[in-house]
């Protein structure tokens, strides 16, 4: 599995792009709450504290960049150890973060960008609060410390999440090709299992016709099972079809049947040529007629007519299938509905709620199938 799946489905590594956004943004959002933190407290040396504010954002820019590159070592680890991790691995990356932040501010001053009078009257008031408490200095360092630990813990919880909303559409992309590759296997079984009765009867009847010395009519059957075969087997299952194809497949399955029911099985078909060119889902229409051939013809002594008829309306493609047989007795035999209720799947797969397909006895007899779905000429 994992050799036709590189991406593990435990590893929440975050593409690095997405991470890096995800620092800078963080980290300017920080920085504009400082400065306008500093700008309504009226500050002095505004510029200069913009400056240097700057330059400690980019530290700590790189710093968590480090730490993201840390924490994608763990990636494929457990969540009850990676927070931990990213908890303990956060303190010192806060901590770096206070301390270049106290160097640029308070100690060093390397740009210049503050007179020896302000630096004096900081260094005054510093010494001033130390006097009064030795442990000042140690305690605001700790503030500044936590005050940056609660930006870098909130980062690695979003990188976390960052990470497994990355699991999830990874899943998602999963879920979406496993359902394809089901659909069309659906789809290709059905292509394969077109009902065995059929290859069987229609056999029988080669046989038959061959036996009575009716050659031009077992040659022309011979030559429709063969191009019906031909089609429906070769063709992409999950693909569509034009209409005026699929009609056209349903017509050599039913010319091959009515050698069998010369007498009983009567077909219509009734399509406009504007319609022709609308696709639909490739045999479609299959699952119905065989019901309508097995439910509908060959259980009674008289002609039966199928009917095929499609229509437009409110731009939908709307196929009938109709049978006049007789009514299915209360005891006698029925069907599972496995077939139709394929069609029906196969359509919400492709069309959704645009679609529907319907079914069920005919007040006058004999047994009706409507489909509806949106009327596509552009990819088939």
């Amino acid at each position: 599995m994992d050799n036709a799946h590189p991406e593990s489905v435990r590893s929440v590594n975050v593409d690095r792009q997405i991470g890096m956004i995800s620092i800078v943004g963080f980290w300017a959002f920080y920085f504009t709450v400082i400065t306008i933190r500093a700008a309504v407290f009226g500050w002095e040396g505004q510029l200069g504290m913009l400056a240097y504010r700057v330059v400690v954002t980019l530290f700590a820019i790189f710093l968590t960049y480090l730490l993201f590159l840390f924490l994608e070592r763990f990636a494929d680890r457990p969540l009850r150890w990676r927070i931990p991790i990213a908890f303990a691995s956060a303190l010192p990356v806060a901590a770096a973060i206070a301390a270049f932040n106290a160097l640029i501010f308070e100690v060093a001053d390397p740009m210049n960008l503050f007179s020896g009078e302000e630096w004096e009257v900081e260094r005054q008031q510093m010494q001033q609060m130390l006097e009064m408490d030795p442990y000042a200095q140690y305690r605001i360092f700790v503030e500044q410390v936590m005050s940056r630990y609660f930006v870098v813990i909130a980062w690695s919880l979003l990188y976390m999440a960052l990470g497994y909303a990355q699991i999830v559409r990874r899943a998602e992309r999963r879920a979406a090709i496993f359902a394809q590759e089901a659909q069309t296997a659906q789809l290709r079984a059905l292509r394969y299992q077109v009902n065995p009765h059929f290859l069987f009867n229609t056999l029988n009847v080669l046989s038959s016709l061959v036996m009575r010395d009716r050659r031009d009519e077992a040659e022309q059957m011979i030559l429709n099972l063969s191009t019906f075969y031909r089609t429906s087997l070769t063709a992409e299952p999950a693909d569509d079809v034009s209409l005026e194809e699929e009609i056209r497949l349903q017509q050599l399955y039913l010319d091959i049947e009515a050698v069998r029911f010369p007498e009983r099985l009567k077909v219509e078909i009734e399509v406009p040529k504007e319609l022709n060119g609308c696709c639909v889902p490739a045999l479609i229409l299959q699952p119905i007629v065989e019901n309508a051939l097995k439910y509908g013809v060959s259980r009674v002594r008289r002609p039966v007519t199928i009917a095929i008829r499609a229509k437009e309306a409110e731009g939908k493609l709307i196929i009938t299938i109709a049978d006049d047989g007789d009514p299915m007795p209360a005891d006698g035999p029925h069907g599972t509905g496995v077939g139709l209720g394929n069609v029906r799947d196969r359509l919400e797969a492709r069309y959704g709620e645009d679609s529907s397909a319907t079914w069920g006895p005919r007040p006058e007899g004999g047994f009706a199938v409507r489909l509806e779905m949106p009327i596509n000429r552009e990819s088939c």
